[in-house]
C-alpha cells in the first residue's frame, strides 16, 4: 500500500513542478511582454511629438490669420458705422479687457464712437437681489422722465430703466437726458449690479453686449432670462444691439447659445461667438452696422453660423 509519506511527497513534487514552470514561463513572457510595452511607448512617444508638432504648425496658421484680419479690419469696417454711437455693456468680470479695447479701435475706425462703458456684476441677474432691483425702479429714486412697462417682472422692468437711458430711440428728439442716464447709473451702482468702467458715459445708437462662458448653478435659466430680457430691451430701444462672445457663450447655457435657440430673439438680435479672435471683433462692428439697416445674424464659428457679416461697398 501507498503511506501517507509517499502522498505528501507527491503532492510536494507536483507544487515544485508548477511553481518552476510558472517561473520559467513566467521569464520567457516578461521578455516578450516587456519587448512590445516598449514598442508601444515607443511609438506613443513618436505620436505626442508629432501631435506637438501638429499643434505648433497649426497655432502659427491662426497667429498669422490673425494677424492678417488685424491688418484688413480697419478697411472692412470702414463707413459702416459713419455718424453712429456705441455703448459697450460688459457681463461680469471675466469679459476680457483686450476686446474691449479692441473692439472700442474698430468702432472708431469704422466712424462711429464709443460712448462708454459700463459693466454688470454677477448680482444683476442674482434672483436673490430682486426685491431690491424693484424697490428702486419702481421706487422715488427713478427718474421722473422714465416710464415702467406693464409688468411685474423685475428683470423686464429694470432692463427697460436701463435702456431708455443707455439708448438714443431712433428719430426721437431730444434724445435721453444724460442726467437721467448718470441718475440710473448711481442708483443702480449702489445697489452693487453695475459699475461705470469709463470716465464718463453718454446714451447711444448702439450696444455691443460683451460675455463669456456659459451660466452655471442651478439659477442659471433665471439668470440667463434676465439677461435676455436685458439685450432684447436694449435692441429694441435703440438701432440695434449685438452680443457676442466666445465659443463657450455659444452653448446650451451661454448668453449667444439661449438667444440662437430662441427664433423670435435671434431675429432681432445679432450674435458673434468668436469675439477673442480679430475676425469676431471685425464682425461684431459689420453686424451694428446691419442692425442699423433692419438685418439680425448668427456670426462666427458655431453651427448654423455666417464666418462674418456683408461687407460694405465702398464708396467714392
Amino acid at each position: 500500500m501507498i503511506d501517507f509519506r509517499y502522498h505528501i511527497v507527491s503532492l510536494v513534487a507536483v507544487f515544485l513542478a508548477i511553481a518552476l514552470g510558472i517561473v520559467i514561463g513566467t521569464t520567457a513572457l516578461n521578455g516578450r511582454v516587456l519587448d512590445d510595452l516598449e514598442d508601444q511607448v515607443t511609438g506613443l512617444q513618436e505620436d505626442k511629438r508629432n501631435l506637438e508638432d501638429n499643434t505648433q504648425a497649426l497655432q502659427e496658421r491662426l497667429d498669422t490669420g490673425d494677424l492678417f484680419e488685424e491688418a484688413v479690419g480697419p478697411a472692412l469696417v470702414e463707413g459702416s458705422l459713419t455718424d453712429r454711437s456705441v455703448a459697450l455693456v460688459l457681463l461680469g468680470e471675466d469679459v476680457d479687457d483686450d476686446a474691449v479695447e479692441a473692439v472700442s479701435v474698430l468702432v472708431g475706425q469704422a466712424g462711429g464712437t464709443v460712448t462708454g462703458t459700463i459693466r454688470l456684476t454677477d448680482a444683476y441677474a442674482d434672483p436673490a437681489t430682486e426685491a431690491a432691483l424693484q424697490n428702486y425702479v419702481t421706487g422715488s429714486g427713478r427718474p421722473t422722465g422714465v416710464t415702467l412697462p406693464s409688468t411685474d417682472d423685475t428683470g423686464e422692468l429694470v432692463a427697460s430703466v436701463l435702456a431708455q437711458v443707455l439708448v438714443n430711440p431712433p428719430g426721437v428728439v431730444p434724445a435721453p437726458d444724460t442726467a437721467e442716464l448718470s441718475s440710473v447709473l448711481a442708483g443702480l451702482s449702489a445697489l452693487e449690479v453695475l459699475t461705470q468702467e469709463s470716465p464718463s458715459i453718454q446714451p447711444a445708437d448702439h450696444v455691443v453686449v460683451l460675455t463669456r462662458g456659459a451660466v452655471t448653478g442651478d439659477d442659471a435659466e433665471s439668470r440667463l432670462d434676465t439677461l435676455v430680457e436685458l439685450v432684447t430691451a436694449l435692441d429694441g430701444s435703440g438701432s440695434g444691439a449685438v452680443v457676442a462672445g466666445d465659443a463657450a457663450s455659444a452653448a446650451e447655457t451661454g448668453l449667444v447659445g439661449v438667444i440662437r435657440a430662441d427664433p423670435e430673439v435671434s431675429s432681432l438680435v445679432s450674435t458673434v461667438d468668436n469675439i477673442e479672435a480679430a475676425a469676431g471683433r471685425i464682425s461684431t462692428v459689420l453686424a451694428l452696422g446691419q442692425e442699423g439697416e433692419g438685418t439680425s445674424g448668427k456670426y462666427g464659428t458655431g453651427e448654423d453660423t455666417q464666418p462674418v457679416p456683408p461687407v460694405p461697398a465702398a464708396t467714392s
